[in-house]
This record gives structure tokens, C-alpha cells and sequence, in this order.
């Protein structure tokens, strides 16, 4: 697919990420779960209030995918304290990375995932983590295609349901330095 552009998202955004947040949560997980639970977490997870907050955190970025000028996906990086659990100042967290369904399968996710390791190049991290639903395996076998690995378990609370997030990681080729003797 050819015009993808990325942007990083700003505070004058929110309105366009709380509508590609909502959508796109409800397009991947509606099926999965009772319209009750999934109307609470929307509610709560993608408020303006708790967008704001996030968009203004100086340790998280969220970017976004457009095609023709329509955001069409995003991808949320955290570092440093702003991590949901790890908090290691040598890691990069993905905490969301979504695709609208009509544009799944076009190498959209694959974008948002090139421009995740670029900063996290930049931060100088070690490392790449998140946790995927583990009843996800669309989500679960991309991350595999892309050398995540498997290291621990969490649970995650979607309305009043406790469900089990599988916890990946992708360790980051350390840079080489070149030392020239003279």
C-alpha cells in the first residue's frame, strides 16, 4: 500500500486518537468479549481526560498511520516510568498497536512496528516488550513473524473481566562501535 504517511500524534489530536482508539479496540475485540466490559474499558481507557493525560506524558509517544489524510492506524511507545510494568530505562514498551480492519492485511502494522524500533534506536533501548491477549493469535503470530519471544504472563482487566496478556520481548542489536587506532 503506497501513502502511508507517519505523524506523530499531538495534543491537538485527541479527538481523531480517542475516535481511531475506540474503533479500532472494538473492531479487534468486540467479538471476544461481552459488549458491557468493552463499553466500560472504552469508556475509561479512551476518555479525552485519560488521552490527554497520555499525550502529554514526556515518556510516551504515539504515532499515527495515515492513507490519503484518514488515520487508519496508531501505535502508543512508552519508556522510562511511563511503562505499564517493566519500567527499565533500557526498554521501549508498545502498549498499543492498531490497525482499522479494512486496512489490516496491507503492511499497516508492519509500518507502525518499523517506526516503534526506529525510536527505540534513538532512545538507545535494549529492548522491545508488550503484552498481547493471549485468545489473540492474529496479533500473537505477528509479533513472532517479527522475533518477539515469549517471556512472562499479566493479567489484564477489561471491564470486569480478568484476562491473561502474554508478555513478549524483542532484544535490539547492540550498535558496534568502530574504534580507530592511529
Amino acid at each position: 500500500m503506497t501513502n502511508i504517511v507517519i505523524r506523530k500524534a499531538t495534543l491537538n489530536d485527541v479527538l481523531q486518537l480517542q475516535k481511531i482508539g475506540r474503533q479500532t479496540f472494538s473492531e479487534t475485540f468486540s467479538a471476544g468479549n461481552t459488549e458491557e466490559n468493552l463499553t466500560k474499558y472504552l469508556e475509561a481507557g479512551f476518555s479525552i481526560e485519560k488521552l490527554t493525560s497520555e499525550l502529554n506524558h514526556s515518556n510516551s509517544e504515539f504515532y499515527f498511520a495515515f492513507n490519503n489524510n484518514h488515520v487508519i492506524g496508531y501505535v502508543k511507545l512508552n519508556f522510562g516510568e511511563a511503562q505499564t510494568e517493566i519500567k527499565d530505562k533500557f526498554a521501549l514498551e508498545i502498549e498499543r498497536i492498531y490497525v482499522l480492519k479494512e486496512f489490516q492485511g496491507k503492511n499497516i502494522g508492519q509500518i507502525l512496528f518499523e517506526k516503534a524500533k526506529q525510536v527505540a534506536s534513538q532512545k538507545k533501548a535494549k529492548y522491545i516488550w508488550l503484552g498481547v491477549w493471549e485468545q489473540n493469535q492474529k496479533a500473537i503470530h505477528f509479533y513472532k513473524k517479527n522475533g518477539f519471544i515469549e517471556f512472562d504472563k499479566h493479567l489484564f482487566k477489561l471491564g470486569n473481566d480478568e484476562q491473561t496478556d502474554i508478555m513478549m520481548k524483542l532484544h535490539l542489536a547492540n550498535p558496534v562501535s568502530h574504534i580507530v587506532l592511529s
